[in-house]
């Protein structure tokens, strides 16, 4: 590609390019996830890493929503609308899901729930 090609690339596109990676990492965050599952032993101890998962998505979309109710009159934490305010947000709501799943003192309890419900179902 040369330098008068790439002045040719419109904002919009590389905006596209841009979901597109980003996409690509989700789908291989995801991946990634579903092999450490896959790979950390009997049935009994995947059933609970996907039970405390699950229960980290919950925590994650419940706060996602929540930030939505927040009156937004003053500037944010990035100031006026900051382009990538919204991608910090995911991230952090992320690794709050998954940290308050992971400790015994802040967890919802509802990967306990769902392990004791369907452990019966898997081989030890």
């Amino acid at each position: 590609m040369t330098i008068s090609q790439a002045s040719d690339i419109t904002t919009p596109t590389l905006d596209l390019i841009k979901h597109g990676l980003s996409h690509a990492r989700t789908v291989n965050a995801d991946q990634e996830l579903y092999n450490q599952i896959k790979n950390s032993g009997d049935e009994k101890t995947q059933l609970k890493k996907v039970a405390t998962e699950f229960e980290s998505i919950f925590i994650t979309k419940m706060l996602e929503a929540m930030d939505k109710t927040v009156d937004r009159e003053e500037n944010g934490l990035f100031g006026d609308d900051h382009q990538y305010e919204d991608t910090f947000k995911s991230i952090v709501f992320q690794q709050m899901g998954r940290d308050l799943a992971n400790n015994p003192r802040t967890t919802f309890g509802f990967a306990d729930q769902i392990y004791r419900q369907m452990e019966h179902l898997v081989k030890g």
